[in-house]
């Protein structure tokens, strides 16, 4: 058969078409190759070689141009996926945050409706009753004193017991310095270990009712401030334990990171006010930036133990 005779430079541009062709008709990957080769031994002999390699470099620079083409295709669809799974998560910590503050005042509601009855079924009962007592008193007052002096004495006893129980009441609504002082520093701690994403626990021992509301704001503050300041010197620290112990004399509450500390620790404003602070209730701060970067507080344990 005869050389076909035809532009070289049509001839060198054939094995492009041929792959793209057969990719569109799904043609296997091995079969497109040798397809790609076929048509060199219908071009001129001079030009055979330089088909051969233009025929290999087309054929490969198409199959791997594909093949990140489909992988980039398929991040874009992971990266889609992921897009619209994060939307819903996010919709529905919106819908469990709504839902909490929903029954969070729901809690609320409930919690006033049940004190208003309370008061009205108990102290209202009361009060109505001694008042009755006193215009009967009132009326009996000049006729006949005795049974005055006796309904007045009934309306004392009634509006005691009411008394008694406007004081009962709110001491079961008031929660323990105690509940305040520990919830209150767990909620801090976790609202810092999400705003730094820096893991953060809280341990606590002992008896906490020996900790009074002036101790307990200052272990609030002095944590606070050693947290930051654990930032500050922390590092590659992985982890931050703050730490509160009630021992038999003193409150120790010790916050400690395990990165790796500071030979040399500047007392700043922030470390000043925590000394001064402790200072106001006979207490005392250690620093320390071995072993990683630690806070401890020490406070006596006071007389009037459990009051505020």
């Amino acid at each position: 058969m005869g050389n076909v005779h035809v532009s070289a430079l049509f001839i060198l541009l054939l094995p492009l078409s041929v792959v793209e062709l057969l990719d569109k008709w799904k043609t296997r990957t091995i079969l497109s190759f040798i397809l790609a080769i076929v048509p060199v031994f219908y071009v001129q002999q001079e030009i055979r070689a330089i088909y051969v390699l233009i025929a290999i470099y087309t054929f490969f620079t198409y199959t791997m141009g594909k093949f990140f083409h489909e992988k980039l295709v398929k991040k874009e669809e992971q990266l889609d996926a992921m897009r619209i799974m994060q939307q819903k998560l996010m919709k529905q910590i919106n819908e469990n945050d709504a839902y909490m503050k929903q029954s969070a005042y729901m809690f609320k509601l409930e919690e006033r409706n049940r004190i208003s009855q309370e008061i009205h079924d108990d102290i209202g009962h009361a009060i109505t009753g001694a008042l009755i007592q006193m215009e009967a008193a009132k009326r009996l007052m000049r006729g006949d004193q005795e049974k005055a002096e006796q309904l007045l004495q009934n309306a004392i006893g009634i509006t005691q017991d009411g008394i008694e129980s406007i004081r009962l009441t709110l001491k079961n609504l008031k929660p323990s310095i105690e509940q305040v002082g520990i919830n209150r520093l767990k909620l801090y701690i976790d609202e810092f270990q999400a705003r730094h994403d820096k893991r953060t626990m809280l341990t606590y021992r002992g008896n906490m009712d020996r900790i009074t509301h002036m101790q307990w704001k200052i272990i609030q503050e002095n944590v606070t401030e050693a947290l930051t300041n654990s930032l500050k010197y922390a590092e590659a620290s992985t982890l931050i334990a703050v730490d509160v112990n009630v021992l038999n004399k003193l409150i120790r509450i010790v916050v400690k990171d395990n990165g790796k500390g500071a030979a040399k620790i500047e007392k700043g404003l922030g470390i000043i006010g925590m000394e001064e602070r402790t200072a106001t209730l006979d207490g005392k701060i250690i620093i320390d930036g071995n072993d990683g970067f630690s806070v401890t507080t020490l406070l006596p344990i006071q007389q009037d133990e459990g009051k505020s």
